[in-house]
């Protein structure tokens, strides 16, 4: 008996999710049922030629170049110690108040995520750099992981994020507007993460020490170690912004330009440059495989006309639009439990944009919003992508330790994804200005 291709497209769905628990890697898994379902529907042999001309368009296609660009930017300024300098220079000037390391760690993420562009990446960064530094001067476990965790969300929003990047892709918007739609947003939320910290002194004074006061010397020569990422990425998103740069170009001129201030600044030597280039092509070639294998579950979505059908249903629901936007929040509140952003990303925006456009809203500002949501869901209980970067890298915390240090970052979120949803123009104004 043949089945129909609403059958097909729900059994399709129900092994995507069995092989994803089962620790198949996502992008292989979605490339499998997407060109056996495609298989089932059109045949064998124009699945098999949809292998081959899906995988050989995405890595010849010159926009997924700013993938691997950005990428490699920010392989080079990781190598080259950024993360430890950032941190310092914002110790040396507030690391004395209480909780001021806190605070630190937090502009810090919000710096290294600015020319990294990776959440797990500024998480692990930072687990090593600002980590120690609170246990040794008396903070609790649970805060000094909590405010890296949620420090390690800003990697996602603050451009050049490559989250966003391919969420323009695929959704063919222009990236540059997307990336700055993620400014504002992005210091809203590390001011909002600031004023967590404070609170939290403000109701535990003696919960959080003060640090050590610096010289005078000290914070003068911490600001000479940060000129150089702030001209990086000055540069880079001013380039964006005056449209000077497209977006590759954007990314090939930072990765340069983190290259050579790497080399000239004394930082990157012949076994970093190797080290950067080598984390580089590891990451983009796993990004490329989830991004081929999304793109071959889209072709089976499309056959199977399941956005469509999806759009039908979710308006049909007399829910309203913005009953509609919540239920696909916490969809990814949840999915972010069992995969990392790039991939919720990539295996649902597919499905989900024609609903958004449906219904009406910007689609800049969903991507805003939805990308928010998937950083939410890295942190949040009972599982966080973030969380077990931190426990990889700080043996001696337990999980419960990490969640109970989140779970005031995880309530400034969703006040702020509020804000963002009643105030569109917040994310708007500066793309609107392009």
């Amino acid at each position: 008996m043949e089945l129909s291709t609403d059958a097909v497209a729900v059994i399709g769905f129900v092994v995507l999710f069995v092989l994803m628990l089962l620790r198949v890697p996502v992008g292989m898994a979605m490339g499998l049922v997407g060109v056996v379902g495609y298989s089932y529907i059109a045949g064998t042999g124009p699945a098999l030629k949809l292998i081959g001309q899906t995988s050989m368009r995405t890595v010849t296609d010159y926009t997924f170049g700013v993938i691997p660009m950005f990428m490699l930017m920010g392989a080079f300024v990781s190598v080259s110690g950024v993360s430890r300098e950032l941190f310092r220079a914002a110790n040396a000037f507030i690391g004395h108040l209480r909780g001021g390391l806190g605070v630190a760690t937090v502009l810090a993420c919000g710096g290294f995520a600015a020319i990294c562009g990776s959440s797990v990446a500024t998480a692990a960064t930072f687990s090593a750099v600002a980590y120690p530094e609170m246990r040794r001067f008396g903070y609790p476990q649970s805060f000094a992981t909590g405010v890296i965790a949620a420090g390690g969300t800003l990697g996602a929003m603050l451009p050049p994020s490559t989250v966003l990047a391919v969420y323009a892709i695929l959704t063919q918007q222009d990236i540059g507007k997307l990336f700055m739609a993620g400014i504002v947003p992005g210091l809203l939320a590390m001011s909002m993460y600031v004023i967590t910290i404070m609170l939290i002194v403000y109701f535990r004074p003696d919960w959080l020490p003060a640090g050590e006061r610096k010289s005078f010397r000290e914070r003068v020569s911490g600001l000479q170690d940060v000129w150089a990422p702030l001209v990086l990425f000055l540069f880079v998103i001013g380039g964006l912004y005056g449209g000077f740069f497209t977006p590759t170009e954007a990314g090939g001129v930072g990765a340069s330009g983190a290259f050579l201030l790497g080399v000239l600044r004394g930082k990157l030597d012949r076994a970093g440059i190797r080290e950067a280039l080598l984390s580089a092509t590891r990451t983009s070639a796993a990004v490329f495989t989830v991004l081929i294998g999304a793109l071959l579950f889209g072709y089976f979505l499309t056959i199977t006309q399941t956005p469509q059908k999806l759009t039908e249903f979710l308006t049909s629901l007399g829910v309203g639009r913005y009953g509609v936007l919540a239920m696909i929040m916490v969809m990814y509140l949840v999915l972010g439990c069992l995969m990392d952003a790039m991939a919720m990303i990539i295996l649902t925006v597919p499905i989900i944009y024609p609903v958004i456009l449906q219904l009406g809203f910007d689609p800049i500002w969903f991507g805003i919003i939805i990308v928010m949501t998937v950083e939410l869901g890295l942190i949040h209980p009972p599982v966080g992508m973030n969380v077990f970067v931190i426990k990889s890298v700080v043996k001696d915390v337990s999980f419960m330790t990490i969640f109970k240090g989140v779970i005031p970052f995880v309530i400034t979120d969703i006040l702020r994804l509020i804000i963002l949803i009643a105030f569109p123009i917040i994310a708007l104004w500066l793309p609107n200005r392009l």
